[in-house]
């Protein structure tokens, strides 16, 4: 189920077998996921970490580090069928995300 705030979806997924609450941004330059994040949900992420060009972003919270890119599989439940993606995330390493 998604709940739409603004222009941000709030949707649960499931990655590597597992559900998690992902959150979509119209708007967003591009995908990220903290660093963090996956070494708590993904334990082999590392050895899938791509290098990327962009190297330093800025937010409100600050600035923030790439370390690399991943490809994650996503599968978005639904109830004609399931649909499946393949995005390629922006690690950050010192990412901060409110509420985690």
């Amino acid at each position: 189920m998604a709940y739409i705030y603004g222009t941000a979806t709030k949707m649960t997924v499931c990655i590597e077998n597992s559900q998690h609450l992902l959150i979509i941004h119209s708007g967003a330059h591009c995908s990220i996921v903290a660093r963090y994040y996956l070494e708590n949900h993904s334990p082999n992420w590392g050895t899938r970490l791509l290098p990327t060009k962009a190297k330093n972003f800025k937010s409100a919270s600050g600035k923030m580090t790439s370390i690399g890119t991943i490809i994650e599989e996503i599968i978005i439940p639904h109830r004609k069928g399931n649909i499946r993606l393949n995005p390629e995330f922006l690690v950050l390493e010192n990412a901060h995300i409110q509420g985690s």
